[in-house]
């Protein structure tokens, strides 16, 4: 597998994204857009999700296409990021044409991180509307920070003894007919990215060079799954609950809203990889599946194999995400380089 030059979601010809955060909040929202419509389709996996517009993409509705797809953190009150890149959109002429009407279709998904620490005391209105305009402002293609910034800004996840801060992930992979999968994640997990009580990475088979640390899978025989999750953390102590993994994967190649389905399904094999465990009735688990068409429809075969590579991309975009995790004041989590300095300056 060989990574895009910038080994992120941009690396999609069509393909931008934009951040914003709130330091005090502890939150933010990530929006991924395109200069044209792009086809989409989702598929959620986890029990307790809070989504958008997501009806729409099934592959018997009418919309073809959508405008953008934001991640958000805030729980309920961050769906109202995308009315703030709606607002930006349409300013911009975008959006689904009835008759003189342009309505732009963004479809969302958020997290929840309510009780990480930051200050939630907004008063009347939450300030994601103005999370999401600002990042969709600030779309664009080529680089990004991942780690702790928009919808990854407040996430965490399972650590030993408790939690490790979780963040925002992008990878990237180009296929052997010369299209590009990018992956987009905000990793929030009930779950655990490392194995144990140790620092590697369930996503390890997959990594490429050193994207994540480099360890490999650890000396003689894997460790215990996860001894604890954030769920067991709650129960015992008053620390919160903070759950869900919402992400993004991206092609150029031409799909239909049903292949969009499809490649949405395979996808979440990448969150099972590369999280222990996943998909549980306390995590929202969704997947938007996105096509910008700029290059022709893959036949069965490349359908296939986009699946299998989108999958390895998704688990190491999960990894990265964590590696790259910052520290902040008022954090109630240390950073995965925090937690092992050794391994970090390894």
């Amino acid at each position: 597998m060989k990574a895009g030059p910038l080994n992120l979601i941009t690396d999609v010809p069509g393909i931008e994204v934009g951040n914003s955060s709130d330091a005090t909040v502890k939150s933010g929202s990530t929006v991924v857009t395109s200069p044209a419509p792009m086809v989409a389709s989702v598929m959620v996996l986890g029990g307790a999700p809070g989504t958008r517009e997501t009806d729409l993409l099934a592959p018997e509705q009418t919309v073809p296409a959508i405008d953008a797809v934001v991640l958000s953190g805030g729980s309920a009150f961050g769906q109202d990021a995308a009315s703030g890149v709606m607002a930006a959109l349409a300013e911009k002429g975008r959006g689904f044409a009835i008759g003189p009407a342009r309505v732009p279709i963004v479809p969302a998904a958020i997290l929840f991180d309510l009780l990480n620490g930051g200050d939630k005391a907004w008063g009347r209105f939450s300030p994601y509307r103005e999370l999401g305009y600002a990042a969709a402002m600030a779309a664009a293609g080529g680089p990004f920070a991942i780690g702790s910034v928009g919808a990854g800004t407040g996430a965490l996840i399972t650590g030993p003894g408790g939690f490790l801060k979780g963040g925002l992930g992008s990878a990237s992979a180009v296929l052997p007919c010369g299209a590009t999968v990018g992956a987009l994640v905000a990793v929030n997990a009930l779950g655990a990215a490392t194995m144990g009580e140790g620092p590697h990475f369930w996503a390890a088979p997959f990594e490429e060079g050193d994207e994540f640390g480099g360890l490999g899978w650890p000396a003689g025989p894997l460790p215990p799954a996860v001894p604890r999750t954030k769920l067991d953390v709650m129960l015992e102590t008053p620390q919160p609950l903070a759950s869900t993994t919402i992400a993004v994967i991206a092609t150029d190649l031409t799909l239909t809203k049903a292949m969009a389905r499809r490649l949405a399904v395979a996808t979440h094999d990448g969150f099972a990889r590369a999280l222990w465990p996943a998909h549980t009735p306390l995590d929202g688990d969704a997947i938007f599946a996105l096509s910008t068409g700029l290059r022709p429809a893959p036949d069965d075969a490349a359908f296939i194999r986009l699946g299998a590579v989108a999958s390895a991309v998704m688990a190491r975009a999960i990894a990265r995400g964590v590696h790259a995790a910052t520290a902040a004041p008022g954090d109630i989590a240390p950073t995965w380089q925090q937690m092992w300095p050794a391994a970090t300056a390894r």
